[in-house]
């Protein structure tokens, strides 16, 4: 793989940024706020990816604030960068607060002039959040461009009455101690394949994705912002981890996000899950009512990992950008990250949050009351930052999980599938 130097894809993203620039300023700001008239929003519009837990607190900010919020929720990230993007370019349907996740946040970052800078618009919050999440929401240029939400504290949601049937433990602490590390998470999965005829794992990607951001540090791209994918560590450890799982036969073979996954979660098409704490909601929502208590929380073999996180942001061309970052402000506040965790599971990142009482106390009534608190944010200190290049959620996503799913069908070999990978990866990580 030829390695494309920061410079070159600079010189290219410049090109593209003035033509987006150029659209917008022929464009026309139909954003959906309007402004009553004292010059008040009559409503501000929120746009996330995911479950952010944020349903009940724009209900508590409408009230204290007497402005409609509409938030507009996108389930996948795939879908979601490409609406952001228009939005952005054409004025249209732009929102007045954006959700940027970690996979799309240094792509957004190298053209910050999208993007209103915070700084004069809120208090200085720089020492109330993790230090190296905080500095993350930083433009080059110096531009705060995001408030942190949350960061993707790992472990594995497992459902226990599945374990109960295929003989294994059921016991959150005795499931922990079943996979100090990926071989004998593994060894767990075969034995739960034999029991069952079923795959334990939900999918190959979903641990190639775990095993890569325990890792820290680089993943697709140096620290220079070079593509690295053929040669990285993490990369070569999480693919490698992955094929054995595949060649174990451990894996229920659904593909993240399809309606197919979504539906396993109720059907018991599989058994575990990697789960970053955001993916609690998800597991949640797609589990439905009748598998509360079924599902439990485990430790993630190989000790902690990072696995998502999300800023809050204001289009420079928002038309109430002061209001705007007001909402965004009050968002990621200490007390709405502790209520967001509670209702969604998106692991705070404000210090006051992480030492909240209720917090660290909190049990989580879905997941068979495991302290969730406890053990995602008992953690966080322990968590590597890591470096997303500014192409890495499409070398992930269109790249990496689709060879590894070709490797996982039978439809390619480890090494058709890993020259797949590759060639695939400078394609999607190019600008």
């Amino acid at each position: 793989m030829s390695v494309m130097r920061r410079r070159n894809r600079l010189v290219a993203l410049a090109a593209a940024s003035a033509l987006v620039l150029g659209v917008a300023a022929c464009g026309s700001d139909d954003g959906d706020s309007g402004s009553s008239a004292g010059g008040k929003p009559d409503k501000l519009v929120i746009e996330t990816v995911g479950e952010f837990g944020y349903d009940e607190l724009v209900k508590q900010y409408e009230k204290q604030s007497g402005i409609k919020i509409e938030l507009r929720k996108t389930a996948q990230l795939n879908e979601y960068r490409p609406k952001i993007v228009r939005s952005l370019a054409t004025g249209k349907g732009i929102a007045d607060v954006v959700a940027l996740e970690e996979g799309v946040l240094n792509e957004f970052k190298l053209n910050p002039t999208n993007w209103a800078d915070l700084t004069p618009l809120v208090a200085d919050h720089s020492k109330e959040y993790l230090p190296w999440k905080w500095e993350l929401g930083k433009s080059g240029d110096g531009r705060l461009i995001g408030l942190p939400t949350d960061v993707g504290s790992l472990a594995v949601c497992y459902r226990s009455d599945l374990f109960k049937a295929a003989g294994l433990p059921t016991e959150r602490e005795a499931v922990t101690a079943l996979w100090p590390d990926w071989d004998k998470f593994i060894e767990t999965g075969k034995k739960y394949r034999t029991a069952t005829g079923k795959g334990m794992l939900d999918s190959v990607t979903t641990a190639a994705s775990a095993i890569s951001m325990q890792a820290g540090g680089d993943i697709f791209y140096d620290a220079e912002d070079n593509l690295i994918a053929d040669k990285s560590p993490a990369v070569k450890t999480a693919w490698d981890t992955a094929l054995k799982m595949v060649d174990a036969n451990i894996t229920a073979k659904t593909a993240t996000w399809s309606p197919e996954w979504s539906a396993g979660f109720k059907q018991g098409t599989f058994a575990a899950t990697f789960c970053p704490s955001w993916m609690l909601g998800i597991v949640r929502d797609n589990s439905g009512p009748e598998n509360k208590g079924k599902w439990d929380v485990a430790g993630v073999p190989g000790g902690v990992g990072n696995w998502g996180g999300s800023w809050l942001a204001v289009p420079e061309r928002g038309k109430h950008k002061a209001e705007a970052a007001k909402l965004a402000e009050f968002l990621t506040n200490a007390s709405s990250q502790v209520a967001a965790f509670k209702l969604k599971g998106p692991l705070p990142t404000n210090l006051e949050a992480l030492k909240n009482a209720e917090f660290q106390a909190y049990t989580d009534p879905y997941f068979n009351d495991a302290p969730t608190g406890k053990i995602f944010g008992g953690s966080v200190e322990s968590i590597k930052p890591i470096h997303l290049g500014p192409k890495h959620q499409a070398v992930k996503e269109q790249a990496m999980e689709p060879a590894l799913r070709a490797y996982e069908n039978g439809e390619a070999s480890a090494k058709a599938a890993w020259e797949q990978f590759t060639k695939d990866a400078v394609t999607q990580g190019a600008f």
